[in-house]
This record gives structure tokens, C-alpha cells and sequence, in this order.
């Protein structure tokens, strides 16, 4: 009997005559040759159009004449430094990089305190008209440069802070503060309202419950918030025109348009100092980009 049963079951698995035996199921998880190289490709690709101009501006930052961007085929047999010299020997590039950093760090370190108080008091506590407040706060994202820049510059002449480092920090966090809040407040959503009730029970205040148990625990969305405020005011160009009238004060994107005038544009020196003025950026996402993936999706997770 129990011969019969093998029998039949070894039949009952043996595939018709003229019928192709069925495929193995995929394990989840698992793709085919071609749509992983398919993947593959797709993401060399990519990589290749995020990098090409990047490695075509250092490639033009190293022709000696300023029309070398026309003929770029003659760079090959005549690449030179010299770009690079000129503009740290000849130039106020450290000028310009002093104010850039202050200007940027400044505006990091006042931006992202006033948008974590923001946007943890919006997350935490019932006031009346907090969603509003937030829907005020995006609107002020809507006004174009044009319209904010006679009243922002009447502000700051009133307050005896145009041609200042200060007024030009205030400008910029004017502009990084609700993008940041709405930021946080949707990271601090994630974050178990528990964590305050044991604060509370511990003695601490509000404030002391923030800045010792909230905080700590928000560095993924700060990094992303100090990351935004940081690029805003380093490569920001129209308020730093506006309202910085020294040139000792300009900051690099204000003085990489010194080497363009009516009549001449020197290229391969601009090409040079946009290299140079990367660096510091870099460094910057060097540092924070342990904690800049999860601070970018967990901000979603709850609204």
C-alpha cells in the first residue's frame, strides 16, 4: 500500500509528454539576471550625470586662458594650476571665505534653534492657532526675492544692520527658519510623547526636557536641518549683493561674479574658484552625513 502511494505520488510529479516542467518559484527578495543589471545600469548611469559636470568644471579650472572653454580639447597638453595661485595669492579669497563661514555657521547654529524650539513647541503643546501658525510659517516660503528685498533692506537700515554680518544672518534665517520647523516638528512627531512624561516626573521643566531628552534624540533631523540653513546662506547671492556694501565683507558667491565684468569674463578663474569653494561644503556634509539618510525619511514617517 504504501508502495502504491509512492508510485503515485512519483507520477503525479513527472511532467506530461510535450509540457515543460514548472518553474522554481523566485525567493522573495530576490531579482533575475537582467533586472539587476538592468538596476545596475541605471544607477551607473546616474552616478555618471551627477558627476559630469563637476569633473567637467575641474577639467576647465585647469586651462590656463580664460577662452579654453571653447576649445576644451587643448586643455589636455597645457593643464596648469596656475588658476588655483592666482586666486589664493591674487584674489580676496579668504575674505570672502571668512564671511561666507561666518555668515553660514551663523545662521546654521540661530536657524536651527529657533526651528527646533519652533517646531517642538508646534508637536507638543495646544495653542490656539498652532496649525495656522505652521501654514503661516509655509506661506512666508512663497514670496519671491523681488518682493522681500526693498522691505528687508528698509528693516535692516532702520536697525543700523545693513553692511553687516548680523543683518545678513537675520535675512537668511528669515528664509531657513519655516522650511527647518516644519522640518523638526514632523521629526519630533516621531518621537514618543512618553519620553516627556518621564521628564516631567524626573522634575525637569519643558525647557529642561527638550534641550536633555529630546534633543539627544533628534540629532538625525538637526543635521538635516543645519545641512539646509548651511547651504541657504553659503551659496545664496541676491540678499549678499544686496546688503553687503564692502568687499571686504562679500562672501564667495558674491565675489566669484568679480571675474565676470561688461566687457571681459575670465572663466577658467571662476572655474578655479568654484572648485575652492566646494571644499568647505563637503567638509560640512563630511561631518553630518552620518545622520543626514535618517533624518531626510524619518521626518516623514508621521504627520
Amino acid at each position: 500500500m504504501s508502495t502504491t502511494a509512492v508510485e503515485t505520488s512519483a507520477a503525479a510529479t513527472e511532467p506530461e509528454p510535450g509540457r515543460k516542467a514548472p518553474r522554481a518559484p523566485h525567493r522573495r527578495g530576490q531579482r533575475g539576471l537582467v533586472a539587476s543589471l538592468a538596476s545596475h545600469g541605471l544607477l551607473i548611469a546616474g552616478s555618471l550625470v551627477a558627476l559630469f559636470p563637476v569633473a567637467w568644471l575641474v577639467f576647465l579650472s585647469l586651462g590656463p586662458d580664460k577662452d579654453d572653454y571653447l576649445h576644451p580639447g587643448g586643455i589636455w597638453h597645457k593643464m596648469t594650476f596656475s588658476n588655483y595661485s592666482f586666486v589664493l595669492q591674487h584674489t580676496n579669497f579668504f575674505e570672502w571665505l571668512k564671511s561666507s563661514l561666518i555668515v553660514s555657521l551663523g545662521t546654521t547654529v540661530l536657524g536651527v534653534l529657533v526651528a527646533a524650539t519652533t517646531g517642538y513647541a508646534v508637536s507638543r503643546m495646544r495653542f490656539p492657532g498652532y496649525r495656522k501658525f505652521m501654514w503661516v510659517l509655509l506661506v512666508t516660503q512663497m514670496f519671491p526675492v523681488a518682493v522681500l528685498m526693498v522691505p528687508m533692506y528698509q528693516i535692516l537700515a532702520d536697525l543700523g544692520l545693513i553692511d553687516s554680518y548680523l543683518g545678513l544672518i537675520l535675512v537668511y534665517c528669515s528664509t531657513a527658519v519655516p522650511y527647518c520647523a516644519w522640518l523638526l516638528k514632523g521629526y519630533f512627531d516621531t518621537i514618543p510623547f512618553e519620553i516627556d512624561e518621564a521628564g516631567r516626573v524626573d522634575g525637569l521643566t519643558p525647557f529642561g526636557t527638550f534641550a536633555r531628552l529630546i534633543l539627544p534624540l533628534a540629532k538625525p533631523g538637526l543635521a538635516v536641518a543645519a545641512f539646509y540653513s548651511f547651504i541657504t546662506a553659503f551659496g545664496e547671492v541676491a540678499f549678499a549683493t544686496t546688503f553687503m556694501l564692502d568687499d571686504q565683507k562679500y562672501t564667495l558667491a558674491v565675489g566669484l561674479q568679480s571675474f565676470i565684468s561688461e566687457h571681459d569674463a575670465q572663466r577658467n578663474l571662476m572655474a578655479a574658484t568654484a572648485v575652492l569653494i566646494a571644499i568647505p561644503v563637503s567638509a560640512f556634509f563630511y561631518l553630518v552625513q552620518k545622520n543626514l539618510v535618517a533624518g531626510l525619511t524619518a521626518g516623514g514617517t508621521k504627520g
